[in-house]
């Protein structure tokens, strides 16, 4: 390197991926810490069903019946046949499980939405909101104060 023009020779280029990769390294540690922590996460909601339906049978199948054998018989072979139907269905649709899960969470969350706000309403005596409703509470019960219709639309 006497003369000026001289240049150290090139090292090898970085890798345009290494800064993906190592998040993608970090963010993978991550969540085994986090599931080494919190313990096993829930499955599908195609895997839960399938859980709950071996529950379901094998609780009714421990159930002892008047009848002995014979109808414990029925009811072994009434399980099997639900289970011969349900587990097709789930594994030709895992993802209308989740889909009905999710539309279940959203329907109960409007549900809970609705009801509180009523509920705020009840307690500070406040009328219903909305155009043609009355503006002060039902007085349904002769003057003494009482129940307020309620109303979700």
């Amino acid at each position: 390197m006497s003369d000026h023009t001289e240049r150290p020779a090139p090292e090898a280029a970085p890798d345009p991926d290494a800064w993906e990769q190592a998040c993608a390294e970090d963010l993978a540690a991550e969540r085994a810490r986090r599931r080494a922590q919190q313990g096993p996460q829930p499955g599908t909601a195609a895997e839960e069903l399938r859980k709950l339906v071996d529950a379901v049978a094998d609780k009714v199948s421990g159930i002892q019946l008047p009848g002995g054998g014979t109808a414990q018989g029925v009811v072994q072979q009434v399980i099997a046949q639900a289970k011969a139907v349900v587990e097709p269905v789930i594994e030709r649709n895992p993802d209308v499980f989740d889909h009905l899960a999710s539309a279940g969470s959203e329907l109960l969350a409007a549900y809970r939405a609705a009801v509180q706000g009523q509920e705020a309403r009840w307690t500070r005596d406040e009328p219903a909101p909305g155009p043609g409703r009355p503006t002060g509470p039902r007085d349904d019960d002769g003057g003494k104060g009482g129940s307020e219709r309620i109303d979700l639309d």
